[in-house]
Formats: C-alpha cells, structure tokens, sequence
C-alpha cells in the first residue's frame, strides 16, 4: 500500500515481518480450512514478530502503529490466508480499544503478560443486572473469531441509563475462566477464523472492565488519559469496522496472484491460453484498478481521521457515514470480483484445492458480517443526504 506518508522505522519493519510470513501462510492455507482454526504456530509467528502488538500502547510493550500501517499489515497476511488476515484485524484492533479502558483494565490483560490476546463478539444480546461495583451478565454470543487463541473477550449488550449516561451499547471485558466457547463453526468461508459461540453464565463484570462503546466522551474512554496518542482518539465504529473489511483488499490481490499465475501455463479444452481470452485480461485489469481505489481510499480516510484526532476534533456525522459505508463497500465488491476471476477459470477452477476458489469462498463469507452490510450503510448515509436524522446510533 504505497503511500506518500512517511513511515517510522518500526513500522516498515513490522510491514516486512508481515510480507516475509506470506509464503508460510499460504502454505498452511489447507490445515486451516480442515481445523477451524489459524495454526498455532501462526500465532506464534504473529506474537514474536510484534505484529499483534501494532496497536498497543507503548507502555504495556506495544508500537503504536498509524492505522494505515495496522491496515497495509493486514492487506499483505491477506495474500496467503484471508482467514489468518481476518483473525489479525479482530484480535490486533482489540489493543486499541482496551487502551481506552480505565487503567486498571490494562493493567488486568498486560500486567501479567503484555502478549495477552482479545477476542470479541459485540452482538448486544448480553442480560445486565447492575449491582454494587459493577454488572452480572448472561448470554450467548456468536462469531468470535480467533476466540479459541484468546485469553479474554470483549463481549456486546445494552447498559442500562443512569445519571449521567443514557442506555447505550457497551462492551464488557471477561477472563477466558469466566466463559466457555461452544464449537460450532462449520461455514462457506473463513473456516480457519474459528468464529465459535461463546456462552456466559451469571458472571460479574466490575465497573472498571466496561465500556460505552461507541461514547467519545472522555468520561467514557478514561483510558485516553493515559495514552494519549490520537490514535485512540477515532471513533470506535471508524476502526473496527474496518478491521473486518481490509482482509478483503489483500484477499483479492492474492485472488489476481493466483490467477495471473494459472493464466500463464493453462491452457483450456479447446486449445486456447486464458491469458489469450480477451474477457479474461479486461477481468484481471478490473480487478486491479478495484484493489488500487480501494487502498487510496483507506489511505486518504485514515489520513483525514488522524489530522482531526491530532487536533482534538471530531468527524461530523456525514463524514463518519460515508467512510463507514465505503468500509462496508469492500468486502462486496471484492466478492464480486474474485466471483468473476473463478469465472475466467472455467471448470479448471472449480476444484476445491484451487486458491481462488477458496478465495471465492473466503469473501463470500466476510460480506455476511453485519458490519459489511453496506445496503444498510448506504441508506443511513443517503437519509443524512437528504435531510433526515441520522438513522444508525452505532456511528
């Protein structure tokens, strides 16, 4: 992901760590799909190179990164295994919105061992009772990806109003001890993210491991006080849907990859080169101007969210409107055109060890994510257009 940003000399190291683990990736690609689950030594590999710790602050061991780079980071492990990209973008985002917890949650997960990963499912479904010191919760959640590589989890419900807060979306923050992961992940795509269920049973969560999720008041994210960054000044919805669309831009290089790759040596039934079909170049070429736009965008919004985050300010609705529905955008229209390279492969490609085909089946399933449903997105960004209230209380 070119970009006319300078990039400190620890985030293009962390970007070469992520370009040098690609042939690895791909290799395992296989072993991941037949789990359900990103291979241990996969997460080793993403632990001792720092990659996972790219969002952390700096005072529990981690780097800090640009968004961009968490991003272009994500883009390049997507080109050998969508599944192993996913998993990063959700346990590697977690950093940065446990550093907007009270201290004392940090000090919960990285005081023992700043190596600590998060899972999360941020489905509102959680029973809340208040009590004295914090909440007790009850529920089941599902699609918590990477959940089984996972110390604790962010888990979503509706906290109730009190004096000074309105009822809104929060996240509660529970010890692996406190919940149990049923293993139910048998899907199209993305096999390897193991996003199973996750069941809790009457559990106290006290105050200070809870947060209002989506609140950008410095009541709510006291976390910010202590690292005091910009980049943990962006909104929630900013960063995290995001998380869960970026895989898809690398996915869909490696589609084209792959591809380019067959064209060259195959040669049909009836005789012909791929690379000599006509539908077949204007295809790859599509395919590549979609991957391009899709990084100058990201590019040009996080560069846009960071200048306001250094200056203390806050995007105003439309803006937060349109660049969440240009996350949501990604995963479809990158379906759409790994739909169209399969196509170009004919029956060749409809086996299930080709690496397209996977690919295919990869972001086919990253669109049925709530958070890619730009349909929705679109309306509430139209609506604001046209002179309506905003419609979506998440952004």
């Amino acid at each position: 992901m070119d970009s006319m940003r300078v990039k400190t000399p620890e985030e293009i190291e962390l970007l070469e760590h992520a370009r040098r683990l690609v042939p690895a990736l791909k290799s395992r690609t296989a072993r991941a799909d037949r789990d359900f689950r990103v291979p241990d030594e996969t997460i080793c590999e993403l632990q001792e190179t720092g990659l996972l710790r790219a969002l952390q602050p700096r005072a529990f061991g981690g780097y800090e990164v640009d968004p961009r780079t968490f991003f272009e980071i994500q883009t390049i492990l997507a080109e050998g295994c969508m599944s192993t990209a996913w998993i990063y973008g959700v346990m590697g985002v977690h950093p940065w919105q446990l550093a907007r917890y009270p201290i004392e949650a940090q000090r919960d997960v990285w005081g023992p061992n700043n190596a600590t990963l998060i899972s999360s499912t941020y489905m509102p479904v959680a029973k809340v009772t208040v009590v004295e010191g914090g909440y007790r919760i009850s529920g089941r959640w599902g699609f918590s990806s990477g959940s089984e590589h996972c110390q604790w989890c962010f888990l979503g419900g509706v906290l109730p109003a009190d004096d000074e807060f309105a009822a809104e979306h929060g996240t509660f923050l529970i010890p692996r001890s406190d919940y149990r992961i049923e293993h139910n992940w048998d899907v199209l795509g993305l096999r390897g993210t193991g996003s199973h269920d996750i069941v809790v049973e009457d559990v106290f969560v006290p105050a200070h491991r809870v947060q209002r999720t989506n609140n950008p008041m410095p009541e709510a994210t006291p976390g910010r006080l202590v690292n005091t960054n910009p980049i943990y000044a962006i909104p929630f919805a900013q960063v995290f849907t995001r998380a869960v669309s970026t895989s898809a831009i690398g996915a869909l290089q490696g589609a084209i990859n792959e591809f380019r790759a067959n064209a060259a040596a195959h040669v049909g039934k009836h005789g012909m080169k791929t690379a000599d079909d006509p539908v077949a170049q204007i295809t790859v070429a599509e395919a590549t101007i979609i991957v391009d736009s899709l990084k100058l965008v990201l590019e040009r919004n996080y560069a846009h969210l960071m200048e306001l985050a250094t200056a203390g300010e806050y995007p105003d609705v439309e803006t937060r409107l349109l660049y969440r529905y240009q996350s949501s955008y990604v995963t479809n229209v990158c379906a759409e055109k790994v739909s169209e390279l399969l196509r170009c492969m004919a029956a060749s490609g409809l086996y299930s060890s080709n690496p397209v085909a996977r690919l295919f089946r990869d972001l086919h399933q990253a669109r049925g994510h709530i958070a890619n449903n730009f349909m929705a997105f679109g309306r509430s960004l139209g609506a604001v257009q046209l002179g309506l209230p905003n419609p979506d209380p998440y952004v």
